[in-house]
């Protein structure tokens, strides 16, 4: 084994130590050292540890891609100790150092080191700072454990680790109903995807005993190592019960990755900090999905059947969130929305066959996505804690660095070449119009999928555009006329036992907005919250170097990341060695034929067009017919703002399905048999004691006699076992 991968293990140990020192030392140190000073160490402690993975992962990296392309996917398991041994199955806790593995590596301790940093500013007031922090190397930890795992096993110990870590994060804010409100619906519309992922492995173990002997007879019969060089001949003599299992690995790559219909948890859990908004929604935890998905790739290039459902599902959620994005007011809504937009994109190409371009998708969408939820938890942090872009406009002149970088960000996602998201769109639609992966008989399904992504990608620019513009141009600053009724934000006052949520003079908290376009209400109890007006008197300030830092770092990647990721082919290589596809397929993104040439011309024109359209709209600023009066809004744009209604009719119909079906397992089970057992057992215990009762006569004379027996009867036993034994 390579003396640098003996490293690896240090990248989940790291952030587990960090975990472990902000959980057990953390309070400890900030009351030792004072508030300031003691936040400024535990926020290094903090940082430090994701930023020495990243250290680690790169050497791994490196040492990775100096092996023959041939030999990267057969690199030794890191053995690290037997977990699970039972009945001659032996599941060890060992990592897997293959390209899949370390891009994710580089992309959950690359990026979040840079949100740990930007963390530490954003969250400075918190009177509750090293919990917060406390979740999050714990989070870093599970989603490593994910993605180096070299076994289905550890890879769901770390899918339930993140889903946890997600609930903490985004209810961190608990007091607020809004926020735990948003925490536990995230919690539970993820149970539901994990479902299907739990009941997927068990068919995927059901298929690998059957085919036991081509596996050699392998105890480790859960490992990558073991299953992956085998996986066509033991999965394709099973082609029902692959297809049943991939089908249900989707929908668990549903849950996790907000597809339609489990997207409904990731818009609400924008409740939650910026910075939780940046690195679980936008560069880690949702691309779980797609990382299961390549994992396990195998399974869906031998079903067509699933392939078409990730296509055409991964097709519907991207052009559906695409149409919602155009009803909110709310910065952090309109990208949470755009990210269950992109995530709908990797599907695609997931689904068409071209695994590693959603991975390439995966790379620059973390470039660029956590660049613009951080770059609103600036403009947030610059007006004080408002999040509704209505109350926006010319903030470049206060916040340049904000303003230019964030530009960088919505031109790559919008895919203007030769940004980051141009080159990953670019092949994903290529791989989708191309190709014929997600067939069944004539009908290919990539193909209208392909269509249906080049829509969304004019679509995305175009409400970019509207959030770019509303934000940061146009010809009136608006805060300064914004009637006060119309700004809500909430901390915790101190005197009353509760944390400040403050990041500026004022004691404020960020503002949430529910679907209908109003607030949240809160707990009757909450009554001592902060309101703060803008007004005239408010002015913008650019926030300090740990959050523009960040910034600027991101803002490169998505200038450049993109353009040097696809030189030579270089990521597609990288993550199919040597332009050999037996792990992941191969789809070619750049078709021959009309497709094949009119692709990037229509690529590029579908952002100018988004773009053009957004400014012939938003160029002056805010539409009067977008402003405060719902009345004005047209019917779409209220409809988009509600989800189109779905959010409510699933919510209703959950609950009204949740109480008859708890009506019916209230009669059937606890009426029909619980309450029959335990009644049958009180008449039973009765019925006994009303015997023996009787036996209770209080004659004296009753009793001499129940003892006479009783004495001739043990007699009796004595002489007859004296008499078998030959003893009379």
């Amino acid at each position: 084994m390579n003396s640098t991968f003996s490293l690896l293990p240090l990248v989940i140990a790291l952030p587990l130590v960090g975990f472990l020192i902000q959980a057990l030392l953390g309070g400890r140190v900030v009351r030792a050292l004072g508030p300031k000073k003691g936040k400024w160490v535990m926020g290094a402690l903090a940082v430090l540890p994701i930023a020495l993975g990243f250290v680690i992962g790169l050497m791994a990296t490196m040492a990775l891609a100096r092996l023959a392309p041939e030999e990267r996917f057969h690199t030794a398991p890191i053995h690290l100790f037997d977990w699970i041994r039972f009945a001659g199955l032996n599941i060890p806790f060992e990592l897997r150092a293959d390209p899949l593995s370390l891009t994710m590596v580089l992309i959950i301790t690359g990026i979040g080191s840079l949100i740990h940093l930007y963390a530490t500013a954003y969250m400075a007031e918190e009177k509750e700072y090293t919990r917060f922090f406390t979740y999050l190397n714990l989070f870093v930890a599970f989603m490593l454990v994910l993605v180096l795992g070299n076994n289905l096993v550890m890879m769901f110990i770390g899918w339930e680790g993140v889903g946890l870590c997600s609930y903490l994060l985004i209810g961190f804010w608990y007091r607020d109903l809004a926020n735990a409100k948003a925490a536990n619906k995230a919690f539970i519309v993820n149970r539901i995807g994990d479902w299907g992922l739990t009941l997927g492995m068990f068919l995927i173990v059901v298929v690998l005993v059957r085919q036991w002997p081509l596996l050699g007879g392998a105890e480790r019969l859960l490992s990558y190592d073991v299953i992956l060089p085998h996986a066509r001949r033991i999965f394709g003599a099973e082609p029902v019960l692959t297809t049943i299992a991939a089908l249900l690995l989707f929908v668990g790559a549903m849950g996790k990755s907000a597809q339609f219909p489990l997207y409904l948890w990731l818009p609400d859990a924008m409740a939650g900090p910026t910075p939780v908004s940046a690195l679980i929604h936008a560069a880690t935890m949702v691309t779980a999905g797609v990382f299961l998905l390549n994992r396990m790739s195998v399974l869906f290039q031998l079903s067509p059947v699933a392939s078409v459902v990730v296509a055409s599902i991964g097709a519907f959620t991207a052009l559906f969130a695409a149409l919602i994005a155009f009803g909110q007011t709310d910065i952090k809504k309109v990208l949470a929305y755009s990210t269950v937009s992109q995530l709908g994109f990797m599907f695609i190409a997931c689904g068409a066959g071209a695994y590693w371009v959603g991975m390439f998708h995966v790379t620059t969408h973390a470039f660029f996505k956590a660049l613009l939820f951080l770059g609103s938890g600036a403009v947030i942090y610059a007006m004080a804690h408002d999040q509704d872009m209505r109350n926006y406009g010319r903030l470049a002149k206060y916040l340049p660095i904000t303003c230019w970088t964030m530009f960088a960000g919505y031109l790559a996602i919008a895919g203007v070449p030769p940004l980051a998201g141009f080159f990953s769109k670019e092949g994903i639609l290529g791989a989708a119009l191309g190709g014929d992966h997600a067939r069944v008989g004539a009908f290919d399904f990539g193909f209208y999928a392909g269509w249906a992504g080049l829509l969304t990608a004019a679509l995305t620019a175009m409400y970019m555009t509207r959030m770019t513009w509303l934000t940061f141009f146009g010809k009136e600053e608006r805060w300064r006329a914004v009637p006060a009724h119309h700004v809500h934000e909430h901390g915790h006052d101190e005197a009353h036992g509760h944390e400040s949520h403050a990041h500026d003079a004022h004691e404020a908290h960020e503002a949430h907005e529910d679907p209908h376009g109003f607030f949240y209400e809160h707990a009757p109890h909450e009554e001592h919250e902060h309101h703060h007006a803008l007004d005239g008197s408010h002015t913008p300030k650019e926030v300090p170097p740990s959050m523009w830092i960040p910034l600027v770092a991101l803002g490169a990647l998505s200038v450049i990341g993109g353009w040097w990721l696809s030189q030579g082919h270089r990521f597609e290589y990288w993550l199919v060695p040597g332009g050999k596809y037996e792990v992941l397929g191969h789809v070619h993104i750049h078709p021959e034929g009309t497709i094949g040439k009119l692709l990037m011309p229509m690529s590029i024109g579908a952002a100018l067009l988004g773009i053009l359209a957004g400014l012939a709209v938003y160029w002056r600023g805010l539409p009067s017919r977008e402003g405060w009066d719902l009345s004005k809004w047209n019917p779409f744009r209220r409809s988009a703002g509600e989800q189109f209604g779905y959010d409510a009719a699933m919510v209703e119909t959950a609950v009204d399905g949740g109480a008859d079906l708890s009506r019916g397992l209230w009669k059937g089970v606890d009426v029909g048999l619980i309450d029959r057992l335990v009644n049958g057992v009180a008449w039973t215990a009765g019925q006994s004691g009303e015997g023996l009762r009787r036996l209770q006569t209080g004659y004296i004379r009753f009793y001499a006699l129940m003892m006479l027996a009783g004495g001739v009867g043990l007699l009796g036993y004595f002489v007859y076992r004296l008499a078998n034994l030959g003893g009379v």
